[in-house]
């Protein structure tokens, strides 16, 4: 259990951004439209809500609701201005490798981007994003090694994204991935989407020998993939090749 002086979980929620708003609703704080801060709180969390739900597609009527109240204080210029901002050229590097590397098994699209620096980590998602519009293609991962300088770590994180309505994000990836020794899980979901974040453990470290860090990608790239075939293709659980 997570360990924190106060704990809000609500798995049917859609929307961090919908529980924070609220809170806000609920007399946690006054959004005043001449105050710059509270527009700039507004616009953030509409963003989040917006993110979080599809662009307001897989909404719920709490999530159209809390957005009907943000829409009074948020900024729209400075919202449009966020939902138009041009992709890095580290995050397009990331999406190319993700569309080189996929696999693609029962609709389902699998690809390991190699290794990210922590300040990338973001790309991720995006690259999930665009493979899931792919034709015929259901559901998307993408996954990398991703290096923490300032705690001097490295982990495998993930990002799930799918149109498929019967499949549920966070059921999915926790069976996939389990739990470690505490029990905490290493990833979830919600509704159309999930993550996971595996430590590399005492594999951590990036050498100046190519051959090493090119094997231990290799480790790790087939071992995630393993264990996602066992769910998409439970009949022999391995990657078929192209």
């Amino acid at each position: 259990k997570t360990k924190a002086e106060f704990s809000d979980i609500r798995p049917e929620a859609r929307a961090t951004a919908t529980i924070l708003t609220q809170y806000l609703q609920a007399g946690l704080l006054d959004l005043d439209r001449s105050n710059s801060k509270h527009v700039k709180c507004a616009t953030a969390l509409m963003h989040g809500l917006r993110s979080d739900t599809g662009q307001l597609m897989q909404a719920a009527e709490a999530d159209f609701m809390a957005a009907a109240y943000l829409s009074q204080y948020c900024d729209a210029q400075l919202l449009s201005a966020i939902l138009q901002a041009s992709r890095s050229k580290r995050a397009m590097d990331v999406i190319e490798r993700s569309l080189r590397n996929r696999n693609i098994q029962n609709s389902v699209s699998i690809s390991g981007v190699g290794y990210l620096r922590y300040e990338d980590r973001d790309a991720i998602p995006q690259a999930t994003d665009f493979l899931l519009t792919e034709e015929d293609v259901h559901t998307a991962v993408v996954y990398g090694i991703v290096h923490d300088e300032d705690d001097e770590r490295e982990v495998v994180i993930g990002s799930l994204r799918t149109s498929k309505i019967t499949l549920d994000p966070d059921e999915f990836i926790k069976e996939a991935f389990g739990h470690d020794d505490q029990g905490r899980f290493f990833g979830g979901g919600r509704s159309m989407a999930g993550g996971f974040e595996v430590p590399v453990g005492f594999l951590s470290g990036f050498y100046e020998n190519g051959a090493y860090n090119r094997l231990k990608w290799e480790v790790f790239d087939v071992q995630i993939k393993q264990k996602l075939m066992k769910l998409i293709n439970p009949k022999d659980g391995v990657m078929n090749p192209d």
